[in-house]
């Protein structure tokens, strides 16, 4: 594994991460993502407003923030859900704030950040209902929102991306695109680079087999809605783009779900990022391909949400 000066100093930083006083793994895991992604994320973006609702449902809030992006009208704007990784048991507003003010301010959209619920508190179909209930929200108050509801899209990173590919089976018919960031689809964690990262960088095996365990109960291991690269049936699945990280454990598996993307004819692109880890977006202090990647991102997006195109 070659890795460039600037991934081995981020790497020699993250081993030096001491999460403050962690009760026990789960609340080390989420201490660990909350340091790394404020020491690392750099200097934060200002955008025109920010605004914190919750979703009332029948027995719980989801919340949700929404972003506008600078010198963008507040009326008949495009949106973008974003629904954040943390191996379905950590993350949240602040972990991915950087990132998402970034990429408001580059595709110009109103970005949605669902701070859905979390495993083992709330294990699988949990955030994926919170996934879903809150796009059906965001189309129905879309007027309001000052949002077109004929132009929104979704971006996921990591379990989050499991998350969105998931989603976009189910209701992408009102969505014009998806991207897929190193996207965590499989529990069996037996892949090529699987095996060759085990023990990172960033992620390690250990930790992936006890975040499945908390998401995943034992009646849903066949679910294909919780393990994305099951998945046959694509036929809702809008345009996709898929980002990959070379460094990282779960390359092969988002290999594998673009390959499978593929093969049922979804309009696919997939992008490797050489020399790159899992979690690089968080890395923007250091990382220029965070910017690279985000230029991609608002790329694909404009693309797709001009697109007059009709989906067969």
């Amino acid at each position: 594994m070659q890795l460039t000066p600037k991934i081995t100093q981020i790497l020699n930083h993250l081993e030096r991460i001491q999460p403050f006083n962690p009760q026990d793994s789960l609340d080390g895991a989420r201490k660990y993502l909350e340091t790394m992604s404020l020491q690392l994320s750099g200097k934060k973006e200002s955008v025109a407003m920010i605004e914190e609702l919750e979703i009332q449902r029948e027995s719980h809030q989801i919340p949700v923030r929404i972003y506008r992006p600078n010198g963008k009208d507040i009326q008949n704007s495009s949106a973008i859900i974003y629904i954040h990784g943390g191996w379905f048991i950590a993350g949240g507003y602040e972990t991915h704030d950087a990132v998402v003010r970034k990429l408001a301010n580059k595709t110009g959209s109103v970005i949605i950040f669902v701070d859905y619920r979390l495993a083992p508190e709330h294990p699988f179909p949990a955030g994926l209902n919170d996934s879903l209930d809150s796009i059906k929200w965001v189309i129905e108050n879309a007027e309001s929102l000052g949002i077109d509801p004929d132009k929104i899209g979704i971006i996921g990173d990591s379990a989050g991306a499991a998350l969105a590919t998931a989603v976009s089976t189910q209701i992408g018919k009102h969505l014009k695109f998806q991207v897929l960031i190193y996207p965590a689809v499989d529990n069996q964690l037996n892949s090529k680079s699987w095996e060759t990262y085990e023990n990172g960088p960033v992620l390690n095996k250990q930790g992936g087999i006890e975040a499945w365990d908390w998401y995943l109960p034992k009646e849903e291991k066949d679910n294909a809605l919780a393990i994305p690269v099951l998945i046959k049936d694509f036929k809702e699945t809008p345009p996709t783009l898929i980002i990959l990280a070379e460094h990282d454990p779960l390359l092969d598996d988002g290999k594998q779900l673009s390959e499978n993307m593929k093969n049922a004819g979804v309009t696919l692109t997939t992008s490797l990022y050489k020399d790159m880890v899992h979690g690089f977006m968080h890395m923007g202090e250091i990382l220029e391909e965070v910017q690279s990647a985000i230029g991609e991102m608002a790329v694909f997006a404009h693309r797709n949400l001009n697109s007059v195109e009709e989906k067969v």
